[in-house]
């Protein structure tokens, strides 16, 4: 099957109510949703590239490992939500209201928080970034990731990787925070054959090259 032509788990919604439901480790990309509840729902390992939830509630949600990804969330609301170890990447967040919203390890790159509504980052544990930025890494890490981009699953999930096809130097960031250079290269040559399904995040990297690590 093409890399073009797979499924993924797109959703289109309109007004509807999907309050306390698990959208954990959905491929949620170029889903379109207007006006819908998705209150007290799990989106854990969830991507939303280039999505559109607009004056969606995703109140008391919780976003573990998410990543939003060119996605519009005009509107929406993320009342009381946890957010960790998620990706905010070039999201469009005017009018988006984030009262009693709580970060841990969450990163914002390319995307305008001023137009966000209630975003209160004092004492919270995040990064920012005006744009992507630049990471100076080794020839042989380098020659690791583009190894591993070869395998079709991983290139398909783009969480490795630019729309340009440079490689994505806050997934090596993110990375680099888990494990120590020398382990990532190990690990990342190690799952090439490993990962042989679709999946939408980088957590699942992750998870492979800890797993590695326990053989």
């Amino acid at each position: 099957m093409a890399i073009s032509k797979r499924l993924n788990d797109q959703i289109k919604y309109s007004n509807r109510k999907k309050t306390n439901t698990d959208f954990k480790s959905k491929d949620l990309r170029r889903s379109n949703c207007f006006g819908c509840d998705f209150s007290s729902s799990n989106f854990d390992e969830t991507s939303f590239r280039g999505a559109q939830f607009k004056a969606c509630n995703f109140s008391e949600c919780t976003f573990d490992s998410a990543e939003i990804v060119a996605a519009n969330l005009k509107k929406s609301s993320f009342r009381q939500v946890k957010f960790e170890n998620t990706l905010f990447d070039s999201v469009n967040l005017e009018g988006v209201d984030f009262e009693g919203a709580t970060f841990k390890n969450v990163i914002f790159v390319s995307t305008d928080m001023s137009k966000a509504v209630n975003l209160e980052l004092a004492n919270q544990d995040v990064k920012v970034f005006d744009e992507m930025p630049e990471l100076a890494i080794s020839l042989e890490l380098k020659k690791a990731v583009e190894g591993l981009l070869k395998n079709e699953f991983v290139k398909f999930a783009r969480v490795l990787d630019t729309k340009d096809g440079k490689i994505s130097s806050i997934s090596l960031m993110r990375l680099l925070e888990k494990f120590d250079e020398e382990v990532l290269i190990e690990g990342l040559k190690k799952i090439k054959k490993s990962i042989d399904k679709d999946f939408c995040t980088l957590s699942t990297i992750i998870e492979a090259i800890e797993a590695c690590k326990t053989v």
